[in-house]
């Protein structure tokens, strides 16, 4: 089975959230994918949550060594189906980047995200429940 996985799942995992263990039942044997962007928006989490002074410098370090220990396969998405939902919708970018590769390879979303799956489900996208 492969699984198109978001951000904020990621997350859940790396920072202990109640649904991590639900996630990684879930996703057990499944491939992984997720837009090129997914690195960045991981980094970028973190240095939110730095800022906040949510996690202190070896806390994100170690959070970011974890998740580079996810196997997960990076895609480039459709940057014009992207755009689309993205004004359809009134969304940000990096989460329509999500959408548009469960569109594009016809996969199931994993997310945490309300706003995303209320879009997924408007574009009739399969969503795996955390």
């Amino acid at each position: 089975m492969k699984v198109l996985v978001d951000a904020s799942a990621y997350l859940a995992v790396l920072l202990n959230e109640p649904e991590k263990q639900y996630i990684i039942e879930i996703t057990k044997g499944a491939e992984l994918i997720s837009p090129e962007v997914l690195p960045y928006e991981i980094g970028n989490a973190l240095s939110v949550m730095h800022k906040r002074k949510r996690l202190n410098r070896e806390q994100v370090i170690k959070c970011f060594e974890i998740f580079e220990f996810i196997p997960v396969r990076l895609e480039n998405a459709d940057m014009f189906t992207a755009l689309d939902i993205v004004c359809r919708f009134n969304i940000y970018a990096y989460d329509a980047y999500y959408l548009a590769l469960a569109k594009q390879l016809n996969l199931p979303l994993l997310t945490l995200d309300n706003e995303m799956k209320d879009v997924a489900k408007k574009l009739k996208l399969k969503l795996l429940e955390a």
